[in-house]
């Protein structure tokens, strides 16, 4: 029993012993830097700005790769999305006064049969967009009109923020009632509420019923013919058996001394699978059942699923990219605080000699050095977590930017930087162990 005593007080003594040296290592290492501020503080900058490009890059990469997998999410990862689309080889024929119409774009035939025929199909969201100015009064805003149906919310998980959607009844009775963008509210309605209001689009007024959830910068109902220059969250929501009472399906747009006209049914046909899985082979099926129903390329399936799998591919190479450039930082600055220690083993020469002589072991000069350099990109890395973190906010400030800082990017950015300055104060602290002592005594 009392030899147990024995080799625990000898650890404890042994334990209490590495402590204090370790302590005393420490404090030898901040009087070193001390005395040296200015080159100390020039080395970590490099760490700094390491650290602080690594968390502000990821940063700024993960908001800008969530926008747009929340923009491909609210598509739907259930949904298929067939789009009416102008051929590029149609040879216009109008010339002087003469008048055409062309026909192209997704049919209410083409909704039907696919619905009917292909396994898997829950159900399907037809859509019909009509660009024209909405009016209240002397106030107008220039949108897409969207003809849809009143599941157009729970299948593009799209919410209704004040009032309500239209219903089956307004369908079945062709009401003139809509549902606003949220966007578009405060250039018509700026200092009222617009439900219960009246619009106006060419001569036809429409009531307003609801007004929908902000979006930001969301995808139109119909990419193929939104305007470019106009922003995509201005649109108008109105009963599709309304929309082809008023303007059939025959869309005409009249030029100085001719004009054209394009019968298009459907601008997008939304198609929900009852299943992750089927997605892929629905798909497939429609593009079969699109091809046959189509001599001409008129139309453009989009797969939000596979749309979102890329997007995560792309996050994922992006990551590393800017990753990548990032290290680079880091390991310029692991370089300069090599060079910094190495000169300090040369200045600090005759000191090391000394510790030799009076029984320092090499272990011991070895871990002195390591302690100065793992202090010095500790400090940076700390310097440069407090920066990076403070970029970001920054950026969303003033550039208006989505940034998001992950819990993973601060703790993987300062630990490369303690890395660091290990792997790079390795060989400044054996060199200095490997010193002669009798011929670092005779160092002036």
């Amino acid at each position: 029993m009392s030899e147990t005593k024995v080799q625990s007080g000898l650890r404890k003594f042994l334990h209490e012993l590495t402590l204090a040296q370790l302590q005393r290592a420490m404090r030898l290492g901040f009087r070193s830097l001390w005395q040296h501020r200015l080159r100390s503080l020039l080395t970590v900058l490099g760490i700094v700005f390491g650290v602080c490009s690594v968390i502000a890059m990821l940063a700024i990469g993960e908001g800008a790769s969530y926008e747009a997998q929340e923009q491909i999410k609210s598509l739907g990862s259930q949904n298929i999305i067939i789009r009416s689309v102008k051929p590029p080889d149609d040879q216009k024929a109008s010339q002087g006064s003469q008048s055409y119409v062309l026909q192209y774009g997704v049919t209410y035939t083409d909704a039907d049969q696919i619905q009917a025929t292909i396994p898997g199909v829950m159900v399907t969201l037809p859509v019909r967009d009509i660009h024209d100015y909405v009016w209240n009064i002397s106030r107008r805003v220039d949108c897409d009109i969207v003809g849809t149906v009143p599941w157009y919310t729970s299948m593009r998980n799209y919410r209704v923020a004040r009032g309500r959607f239209f219903t089956e009844n307004d369908m079945a009775a062709r009401s003139s009632v809509c549902v606003l963008g949220a966007e578009m509210v405060p250039s018509l309605f700026p200092l009222e509420s617009p439900l219960g209001k009246h619009v106006r689009v060419g001569g036809d007024y429409y009531q307003v019923i609801g007004v929908m959830e902000t979006r930001g910068h969301d995808a139109t109902p119909a990419d193929a013919t939104a305007s470019k220059d106009k922003p995509a969250a201005f649109r108008m929501f109105v009963p599709l058996e309304t929309i082809k009472m008023r303007y059939g399906e025959i869309l005409m747009r009249r030029r100085s001394g001719s004009f054209e006209a394009e019968r298009v049914q459907l601008h997008e046909l939304t198609v929900k699978v009852d299943s992750l899985d089927k997605v892929t082979t629905v798909a497939e099926a429609i593009k079969t059942v699109m091809e046959h129903n189509h001599k001409k390329k008129d139309y453009q399936i989009d797969v939000p699923l596979e749309m979102l799998r890329r997007a995560e591919r792309t996050k994922q190479i992006f990551n590393i990219v800017l990753g990548s450039i990032a290290a680079i930082s880091l390991l310029v600055g692991g370089i300069g605080i090599m060079n910094i220690m190495l000169a300090s083993v040369t200045e600090r020469t005759r000191e090391i000699g000394i510790r030799r002589a009076l029984g320092a072991r090499r272990r011991d000069i070895v871990t002195q050095f390591l302690i100065e350099t793992v202090m010095l990109s500790g400090i940076g890395g700390i310097m440069g977590v407090l920066l990076g973190v403070t970029i970001p906010f920054v950026v969303s400030h003033f550039a208006g930017m989505r940034t998001i800082i992950t819990l993973w990017s601060p703790l993987l950015a300062f630990t490369i930087s303690g890395l660091v300055g290990v792997v790079f104060g390795i060989y400044p602290a054996i060199r200095a162990a490997n010193m002669d002592p009798v011929e670092a005594l005779r160092h002036e």
